[in-house]
């Protein structure tokens, strides 16, 4: 209780904890089995560790976990950038290219390092490949002044003029295949499918699919870590930080979870 105004508040209030009514014990729990697992937990697995009573429950925390995972203010990637995109997540409906493919359309930008290794990623859905669409991206993700390594897509011709130091490779006209000539973008591509296949079950709706790319962002720029008890202390001091959003904002319109 406030001694000034008599107002009366929480030490959770202002955090993703505010409101709950799910112990601080499991809460803490639920952070140490999302960041000591190498490749996570879903939320069934979240829901069976803990004794949840609901799905519902399971998937929340972690949701505002996932949240959490985005450090504000963070710093852009820098030195030499790969861009480009991929397609995650629907039917596959053939080899339909890419402005008439279904599923949701995932924009990575990954640190390249000489002679090989790879540093930090950013990936974030767009809305399709047009010139807004994927240069906005790579202003929000890249230093200005980096080197930006992209394929011969049209809709990255403007990042010279942008103040980037674009370096274009057209796939159709090397002998390379495009995972040698852009090896770092499809290596973050393939690791992102299969941790959404093997460890959520490719369950990830279009409508919360930037949650799990903040997890995999956070897990991936953090994978040379040996101290899982200091990804534990980071991730909770970016939980007091964060104002969660409402579970009715974090459904779906019709209130339904996807599973």
């Amino acid at each position: 209780m406030c001694a000034g105004c008599s107002v009366k508040t929480s030490v959770t209030a202002g955090t993703i904890f505010e409101k709950t009514r799910t112990p601080l014990s499991s809460w803490f729990a639920a952070a140490w089995f999302v960041t000591s697992q190498k490749h996570g937990i879903s939320a069934l697995g979240l829901q069976r560790a803990l004794g949840l009573g609901s799905y519902q429950t399971a998937w929340m925390m972690l949701h505002r976990f996932r949240a959490a995972m985005v450090r504000p203010g963070r710093d852009q990637l820098a030195g030499t950038v790969e861009v480009d995109e991929t397609y995650v997540g629907g039917e596959e409906p053939g080899n339909t290219g890419r402005q008439t493919n279904t599923k949701a359309i995932v924009a990575i930008a990954v640190e390249t390092y000489e002679p090989r290794g790879y540093g930090r990623v950013r990936l974030q859905r767009v809305d399709d490949v047009s010139a807004p669409s994927l240069t906005g991206f790579v202003q929000a993700a890249v230093v200005e002044g980096a080197s930006v390594h992209t394929d011969g897509w049209r809709s990255y011709l403007g990042l010279g003029d942008l103040g980037y130091k674009h370096t274009r490779t057209v796939i159709s006209q090397i002998s390379d295949p495009a995972h040698v000539a852009m090896p770092g973008v499809h290596r973050v591509a393939s690791l992102l499918k299969r941790w959404l296949l093997g460890t959520h079950q490719g369950s990830a709706s279009p409508q919360h699919l930037d949650a799990y790319l903040n997890e995999f962002t956070f897990r991936f720029n953090r994978r040379n870590s040996r101290r899982r008890g200091l990804l534990f202390h980071r991730l909770l001091q970016q939980a007091v930080l964060t104002t969660p959003k409402t579970y009715k904002d974090t459904v779906n319109p019709e209130g339904v979870i996807p599973f």
